[in-house]
């Protein structure tokens, strides 16, 4: 397996427990001290971003699947996650999830097993630092901001699996860009119809009728437990 680093594990002696790179770069309880800290920071920042241009800037047509690293294998959306990378690597996609567990595993190991690119984007994290086994291109980040970006600039489409706070993170986040016209508007699909429905009538019955959110804004997501569907969209809009 090939891991090539932007950050891989660090000695933490001399950090709070527990701390992380976003952490000690956002907290300020640190501000008294950045002008001898922040500007070396930024060198870092600049690496990360250079690393994850080069290393991704070949990688092709990729399809972003996210969801909960807490799903287990005996979970049937570990199981429809699993579809979910095989199919798109049967169309011919990468696969590019956070390369944690649950989910983020299943979609890597479906790409992996049917032949395709199964790809890890990883991040520093107190409780997390390592790529699943399916993983057969990992890049780990010091800092959560240029691993989003690296999501956003190298996929076509995401697919969406249910998932906690960062699954909903990466889901508003896309919303928002495609909103504010801050990237081009690509296929946002959410896999599991009983559990997405509840936010999406929320969406639509206040936040939409309190006019907090535009009508047509609700029509970028698709609702389906069809994985054919799901790679239907992602190869329409990668051949339009």
């Amino acid at each position: 397996m090939t891991r090539r680093s932007g950050a891989g594990p660090r000695p933490t002696q001399g950090r709070p427990a527990g701390s992380t790179p976003d952490q000690r770069l956002l907290d300020s309880r640190g501000e008294s001290d950045w002008v001898h800290t922040d500007p070396w920071r930024v060198l870092k920042i600049q690496a990360e971003f250079v690393e994850g241009f080069n290393d991704l800037a070949e990688v092709g047509p990729a399809i972003a699947v996210f969801g909960s690293a807490r799903t287990p294998p005996d979970h049937p959306m570990y199981a429809l996650s699993e579809k979910v990378g095989s199919a798109l690597a049967d169309a011919g996609f990468a696969v590019i999830t956070g390369g944690g567990p649950g989910a983020m595993e299943a979609a890597n190991k479906g790409a992996r097993d049917a032949g395709g690119q199964s790809i890890g984007l990883g991040i520093e994290l107190p409780f997390e630092d390592q790529l699943n086994d399916y993983v057969t291109f990992g890049l780990n980040f010091r800092y959560f901001f240029v691993r989003k970006t690296m999501f956003v600039k190298y996929s076509q489409g995401y697919i969406v699996m249910p998932g906690g706070l960062g699954t909903l993170d990466e889901l508003f986040e896309a919303m928002t860009l495609v909103q504010t016209q801050k990237i081009t508007q690509f296929p946002i699909v959410l896999m599991g119809v009983e559990h997405w429905s509840g936010l999406i009538d929320w969406l639509r019955d206040s936040v939409v009728a309190d006019r907090r959110m535009g009508d047509t804004d609700l029509d970028m997501l698709t609702l389906t437990d069809d994985v054919e569907e799901a790679v239907a969209l992602m190869v329409k809009a990668r051949d339009q």
